[in-house]
């Protein structure tokens, strides 16, 4: 299962270097435009995703949560609650709620990376569930940070997407 969820992670990564990509042209722009509501709801899978992973690890697997992987917990449920709220009731400002706690969450996880790339820096959280440690190392430089950012980021980008594709139609109403 974690093999698996590291594949959804770099499936997530590539979500989020395509909608990066798209949005930094203008033909990636106009071909995102085209996806109506698309982003959101990939966001929403994305969000929801990310939080089944982390309550399989946690209750499933039994790996215990460092302090970090809770911060990161406490931006991603209410994410992923958010976007499915928003794609049951289009038309709702999204962005403004779901971008504090991406980017939030996006940056306690890059923090943790590091941390546990460069453990000599002496932090660990708590005693038992150092931040430092592994639970999951694929690839190569894989871990649950890393799949969490890789989370956060993809969610991002498909909430930046869907609120330039909401201006953009708002515009072309108005005019």
């Amino acid at each position: 299962m974690a093999t698996f969820l590291s594949l959804l992670a770099l499936v997530a990564v590539a979500i989020s270097l395509a909608t990066g990509i798209s949005l930094a042209t203008a033909t990636g722009r106009s071909r995102l435009a085209t996806l109506g509501g698309a982003p959101l709801r990939l966001a929403a899978a994305v969000a929801t995703t990310s939080v089944a992973g982390s309550l399989y690890f946690s209750e499933v697997a039994g790996f215990r949560p460092c302090e970090l992987c809770w911060y990161q917990r406490i931006a991603m449920y209410p994410l992923a609650l958010i976007l499915l709220v928003a794609v049951a009731r289009p038309g709702s400002d999204v962005a403004r709620f779901a971008l504090p706690l991406s980017i939030g969450g996006a940056a306690v996880s890059i923090y943790h990376y590091q941390l546990q790339l460069f453990p000599d820096q002496g932090s660990s959280c708590e005693p038992g569930a150092s931040c430092a440690f592994r639970w999951v190392h694929r690839f190569g430089f894989i871990s649950i940070p890393l799949m969490a950012l890789a989370g956060f980021t993809a969610v991002t980008a498909l909430v930046v997407a869907h609120a330039r594709q909401t201006t953009t139609n708002l515009q072309e109403t108005t005019q």
